[in-house]
């Protein structure tokens, strides 16, 4: 029969223990490394979908401003021509004057609107 000793029973099961443990400690870096990597990534992408969103919002508004632009433009060009004595503005003109009016205030209103429902 064959004796074992305390300390090789200790060896034969802190080996294969030890070297699991080691295998597993490595698994487990490269599990880290590549989270923090996909981590940097994903910042990166957040970043630039908010630079997107900015531009996007800078360029809706420079659309509002247009807009209101070519309707103040368009009832300064109506009030105008309907000062010359010789034009003859029939209703056509008078209408779209009232309808550039009503658009412009709701646009106005629904700018506000949205301001104090994204303030609040």
């Amino acid at each position: 029969m064959v004796e074992i000793q305390l300390w090789q029973l200790l060896v034969a099961m802190g080996v294969p223990t030890a070297a699991t443990g080691f295998f597993v400690w490595l698994i487990q870096r490269k599990i880290d490394k590549r989270d923090k990597a996909a981590e940097k990534q994903r910042e990166e992408q957040q970043k630039k979908m908010d630079e997107k969103e900015k531009a996007r919002e800078k360029f809706e508004l420079h659309i509002i401003k247009s807009v209101g632009a070519a309707i103040a433009l368009g009832e300064a060009t109506a009030r105008a021509v309907q000062r010359i004595p010789d034009a003859k503005c029939n209703g056509d003109m008078h209408a779209a004057l009232e309808y550039a009016e009503k658009v412009k205030h709701e646009q106005k209103d629904f700018v506000n609107e949205q301001f104090v429902k994204n303030i609040i």
